[in-house]
């Protein structure tokens, strides 16, 4: 095991808690004063200093770093030590930008596989257990952070990466998975197939680890249903280090922030105010042990609330609730504030599968909006109602939850392309006019 996989650190009191991260700050802000010449020029220009630093209650001192920053300091900008002691790099996909790389010592790597095999044992696993890796590998944090989690643990660990769903279900049943993680999407593609196969009772899992995408409660239960498993929700940036900066147990009430590696504090988005316990806003976060690629107050962007209600687990670990989007997910159509998990949820309560995609345009000078949705098997053969009844039942169930009227259009099963790894939602062609 790693030098900090340490499980009673998960049920340390409080107070011991804190004690532990205000030393652990004290000692990172340091070391990035004295390694890392961007933050000491950021740091210098607010009038900062290490010294000034004696515990987290001091860390609103200490300046903002965004996701511009990183691009900015591409790609060794940030280094926090010599690069002959780096063995790996894992990075952003890039599609918004420029990419974000990553670096990590072996210390970085035994840190963030303990974390996702922490993880692993919240979702009742053990070295019994076949873990089934669909999430994808290479420079995507997903495949490589679960699988060194699984190994952590001592489970049986399937690198099967994503895609080729034939293949996935195979080595599936033959091999007896137990624990899946991927993509919820993912998920919920393998589960579409699996009941259209007749495999169900073929397939031994008995719980799932989904994240690297949004999704909804309604999402969740589909899927447990589906997979017969419970579905146990995962989070994690590659800036920070990859899946498993938090995550569910039991009780699914929110992700346990691994705190004694990473600091978290909700901001608002607009004034950089630290909010209070239990107030949505921007979840940013300080590493408190990685040294490769330390990141101090990064705004993740990611909208959420923290919470210290008393979990039944018995982690003392504040909580995360489920992120209700980006800041940069939420598109105004019409002068309204959009975010497509608040589609999705009325879909989902109106029966249909994670299967749709939204698609924004412009005509003239005003936006349209129209959610492609797929009617599910079971819909099909009942053929109790039009499509043209279900999409006026789709209308009013938009209207009811956003305010204005969405255009929507209800086609056949199998229609919309499937996720394979993270799903597109939205397509925006206004973009295409700017």
């Amino acid at each position: 095991m790693g030098n900090y996989y340490q499980p009673e650190i998960e049920t340390m009191p409080v107070e011991q808690l804190q004690k532990l991260q205000s030393e652990r700050l004290v000692e990172q802000v340091k070391f990035v004063y004295d390694n890392v010449k961007f933050y000491h020029e950021k740091m210098d220009e607010k009038g900062v200093k290490p010294e000034d630093i004696k515990g987290i209650e001091d860390l609103h001192k200490l300046p903002f770093i965004t996701k511009d920053d990183l691009r900015d300091q591409y790609p060794y900008g940030l280094l926090g030590v010599p690069l002959s002691e780096c063995v790996r790099i894992q990075s952003t996909s890039g599609t918004t930008g420029r990419r974000v790389v990553a670096f990590y010592t072996q210390a970085d790597l035994d840190v963030w596989e303990d974390c996702c095999a922490r993880a692993i044992m919240a979702a009742g696993g053990t070295k019994e257990d076949v873990v089934h890796v669909c999430y994808g590998y290479g420079l995507f944090t997903g495949g490589p952070g679960l699988n060194g989690g699984s190994h952590r643990v001592g489970c049986l660990t399937l690198p099967m990466s994503s895609g080729n769903t034939e293949r996935q279900l195979q080595f599936m049943e033959d091999l007896g998975s137990t624990i899946l993680c991927c993509t919820p999407s993912y998920a919920a593609n393998l589960g579409e197939t699996i009941t259209e196969k007749g495999l169900k009772d073929k397939i031994k899992l008995k719980a799932g680890i989904f994240g690297a995408e949004p999704w909804t409660e309604e999402m969740r239960h589909n899927i447990e249903e589906t997979l017969g498993i419970k579905a146990y929700d995962i989070y994690g940036l590659t800036e920070i280090s990859g899946p498993g900066v938090s995550f569910e147990c039991e009780e699914q009430a929110g992700m346990h922030i691994q705190e004694d590696h990473f600091i978290p504090e909700i901001i608002n988005p607009d004034t950089g105010e630290v909010l209070p316990e239990g107030e949505v806003g921007e979840l940013v976060f300080t590493c408190i042990t990685k040294k490769a690629f330390p990141l101090l107050r990064y705004r993740t962007r990611d909208l959420c609330y923290l919470t210290r209600k008393k979990c039944s687990c018995g982690r003392t670990h504040i909580r995360m609730h489920k992120p209700t989007g980006r800041s940069d997910d939420m598109m105004v159509v019409k002068g309204v504030n959009v975010w497509p998990s608040q589609i999705e949820a009325v879909l989902l309560k109106q029966g249909f599968q994670a299967n749709y995609q939204i698609v924004v345009d412009r005509l003239g000078n005003n936006d349209t909006i129209e959610v492609q949705v797929e009617l599910t098997p079971e819909m099909v053969a009942a053929n109790d109602k039009t499509v043209a009844q279900r999409e006026k039942e789709i209308v009013a169930g938009l209207k009811s939850m956003l305010g204005i009227k969405v255009d929507v259009k209800v086609v056949d099963p199998k229609t919309i392309v499937r996720s394979e790894g993270k799903a597109v939602r939205v397509v925006d062609k206004r973009n295409l006019y700017q």
